[in-house]
């Protein structure tokens, strides 16, 4: 028997043609969706459970067909099971082999449903299960971040906005951001995961069966929340799907924030770091180079992951109620971006342990730039009771004056101070370091010491547990 007949016997006697090799290669999903192997033999297992449970089927057949996907499995986690593209998808290859091991009691298990819940259920069994590893490897980075952090308390680096010395912080601090980041981006997924936790099986095609299923035990036995309320969403909803993307590309967009820093921060012009030699790669012409292919290509592959949320937009915008084959485009754009997040992860993780923080370098470049002029601006607005508009324009003086003399804020004579503003006294010098800056900044959330100790306290406890 050739494999097209097979192909055709799935599908029933309405047709008289074996299907165009074309028809083949382009329907044909094997290669994509066979990840979700040991999902189908679990949603199987389950949907048999209770087609017996509920004398759809006898006990025996029940036994024969759940040893022999259990067989099946054992096959898959040897590498001996063959994968056949003529049998188009991950379901028809292992009923397939199921009857090759028992016989024909395996085309019962296709009783009271239809492919169309079935790949719904498979699909929001791996996508939950992706999930938990997605948040597993955030979670270590995170710790990565803390740690890296609570060693790195006192180094004072420059804070930015528009790529301009903004302020002094504290380089805790800034790493802190990206763990409040990484912090959001669990929520959205953890968010994700709860609303997709509702079981499909039991749909069939689209409009339920006439069979007297317990939809609720099978929802219950592959750990879903409930049985989906609407047939018809439940084989042709992928919000799911979308979602998942769409948490992915938003967390990408943070790695790749945090990948274009690191490539800043190990430069020659910025050189606040130094990034790890087995995450970057020479020159074949000039020998000097370190380049950070690491983190540029975590930069480039954020558009990967957003080009995948964009496809599968564009698939699903058009789509009438209920199922439509445009759908099995939804599988390997969500394996890539799985795929692609996990590998962006890791190497995170690595780029950040074994980053080595240049302290001096921080420093200087946090001192430069007129970058505590706001601490003289509330200053004036505090000791000497100047309305802030009034003093920022003050303020934007003597920056001009010690960037016509090439100096700092701090090395300004206090006859310089003056000559503009008579009532200055040499108290504001206390206030002109980037010391007296960061820790000056002790609001909720800023970059005071104690505050960031506060905040690497809360992380810590919230991570462990």
């Amino acid at each position: 028997m050739s494999n097209k007949k097979k192909s055709n016997e799935m599908w029933g006697g309405r047709f008289s043609e074996k299907s165009a090799d074309l028809l083949t290669k382009i329907n044909s999903s094997i290669d994509i969706d066979k990840r979700l192997a040991f999902q189908d033999i679990l949603g199987s297992k389950a949907h048999v459970e209770m087609l017996a449970k509920m004398n759809i089927i006898t006990k025996k057949t029940k036994t024969k067909i759940l040893n022999g996907l259990r067989k099946i499995e054992r096959e898959l986690i040897d590498g001996d099971f063959t994968f056949d593209n003529n049998l188009e998808d991950i379901h028809m290859n292992i009923e397939v082999r199921l009857g090759e091991i028992i016989g024909a009691e395996a085309g019962r298990i296709h009783t009271a449903r239809s492919r169309n819940d079935q790949v719904a259920t498979d699909f929001r069994l791996w996508i939950r299960k992706a999930i938990e590893d997605i948040e597993a490897e955030i979670s270590i980075l995170q710790v990565s971040l803390v740690e890296k952090a609570d060693k790195n308390i006192e180094i004072i680096c420059p804070g930015y906005t528009h790529l301009q010395v903004a302020q002094p912080v504290r380089f805790s601090h800034h790493l802190l951001a990206y763990v409040e980041m990484f912090g959001r981006d669990l929520e959205r997924f953890k968010q994700t995961k709860e609303r997709l936790n509702e079981c499909p099986l039991g749909a069939a095609a689209l409009a339920g069966t006439s069979f007297p299923i317990d939809r609720f035990y099978t929802a219950e036995n592959l750990g879903f929340r409930a049985p989906m309320r609407n047939s018809m969403d439940a084989v042709s909803d992928r919000d799911f799907v979308l979602e998942f993307i769409s948490d992915a590309a938003i967390t990408m967009v943070h790695f790749s924030r945090l990948a274009e820093e690191l490539i800043l921060w190990g430069s020659i012009e910025f050189d606040f770091i130094s990034l790890p030699d087995s995450f970057v790669t020479g020159s074949s012409i000039m020998p000097q180079k370190k380049n950070p292919d690491a983190a540029e290509l975590i930069r480039a592959k954020t558009g990967r992951v957003n080009g995948a949320l964009l496809s599968l937009l564009t698939v699903m915008k058009g789509l009438p109620l209920a199922y439509a084959k445009d759908m099995q485009e939804d599988k390997e754009a969500v394996f890539d971006v799985f795929d692609t997040l996990i590998l962006v992860i890791k190497i995170s993780q690595e780029l950040i342990a074994k980053m080595k923080v240049k302290k001096t370098n921080m420093y200087n470049a946090a001192s430069n730039g007129f970058s505590t002029a706001t601490d003289l601006a509330d200053w004036f607005v505090r000791d000497l009771d100047m309305p802030f508009r009034q003093a920022h324009s003050l303020t934007g003086k003597f920056v001009e004056l010690a960037s016509e003399k090439k100096i700092k804020l701090s090395e300004l004579s206090l006859s310089d101070l003056t000559k503009i503003e008579p009532k200055i006294s040499e108290k504001v010098f206390q206030i002109l370091s980037p010391e007296k800056s960061v820790e000056s900044r002790n609001s909720f959330g800023g970059t005071a010491s104690k505050e960031i100790k506060k905040q690497i306290r809360f992380w810590k406890r919230k991570l462990n547990a």
